[in-house]
């Protein structure tokens, strides 16, 4: 499998969902903003990328009526 080049923002944000994961916490955009040190407008982009790439996953609320927006899951890279 082709190693995927990734900017520098990219990098920043597929490492910032890893290490939450990592250590237990739900990846959340807030989260993630608060990990990268960028807003969530910032945030946007990078994550619309990388999903479209197949490194992140984003996933709803699995709770009926606790909707804390969409979490981002990190898949491992090949």
């Amino acid at each position: 499998m082709p190693q995927i080049q990734l900017s520098a923002v990219e990098e920043r944000v597929y490492q910032a969902v890893s290490a939450l994961e990592v250590r237990g916490h739900v990846p959340y955009p807030d989260l993630i903003a608060e990990e990268t040190q960028m807003t969530e407008e910032e945030l946007r982009e990078p994550l619309h990328t990388l999903t479209e790439r197949g490194l992140l996953h984003r996933e709803d609320s699995p709770m009926t009526g606790l909707d804390f927006g969409p979490r981002w899951c990190a898949r491992q890279m090949g």
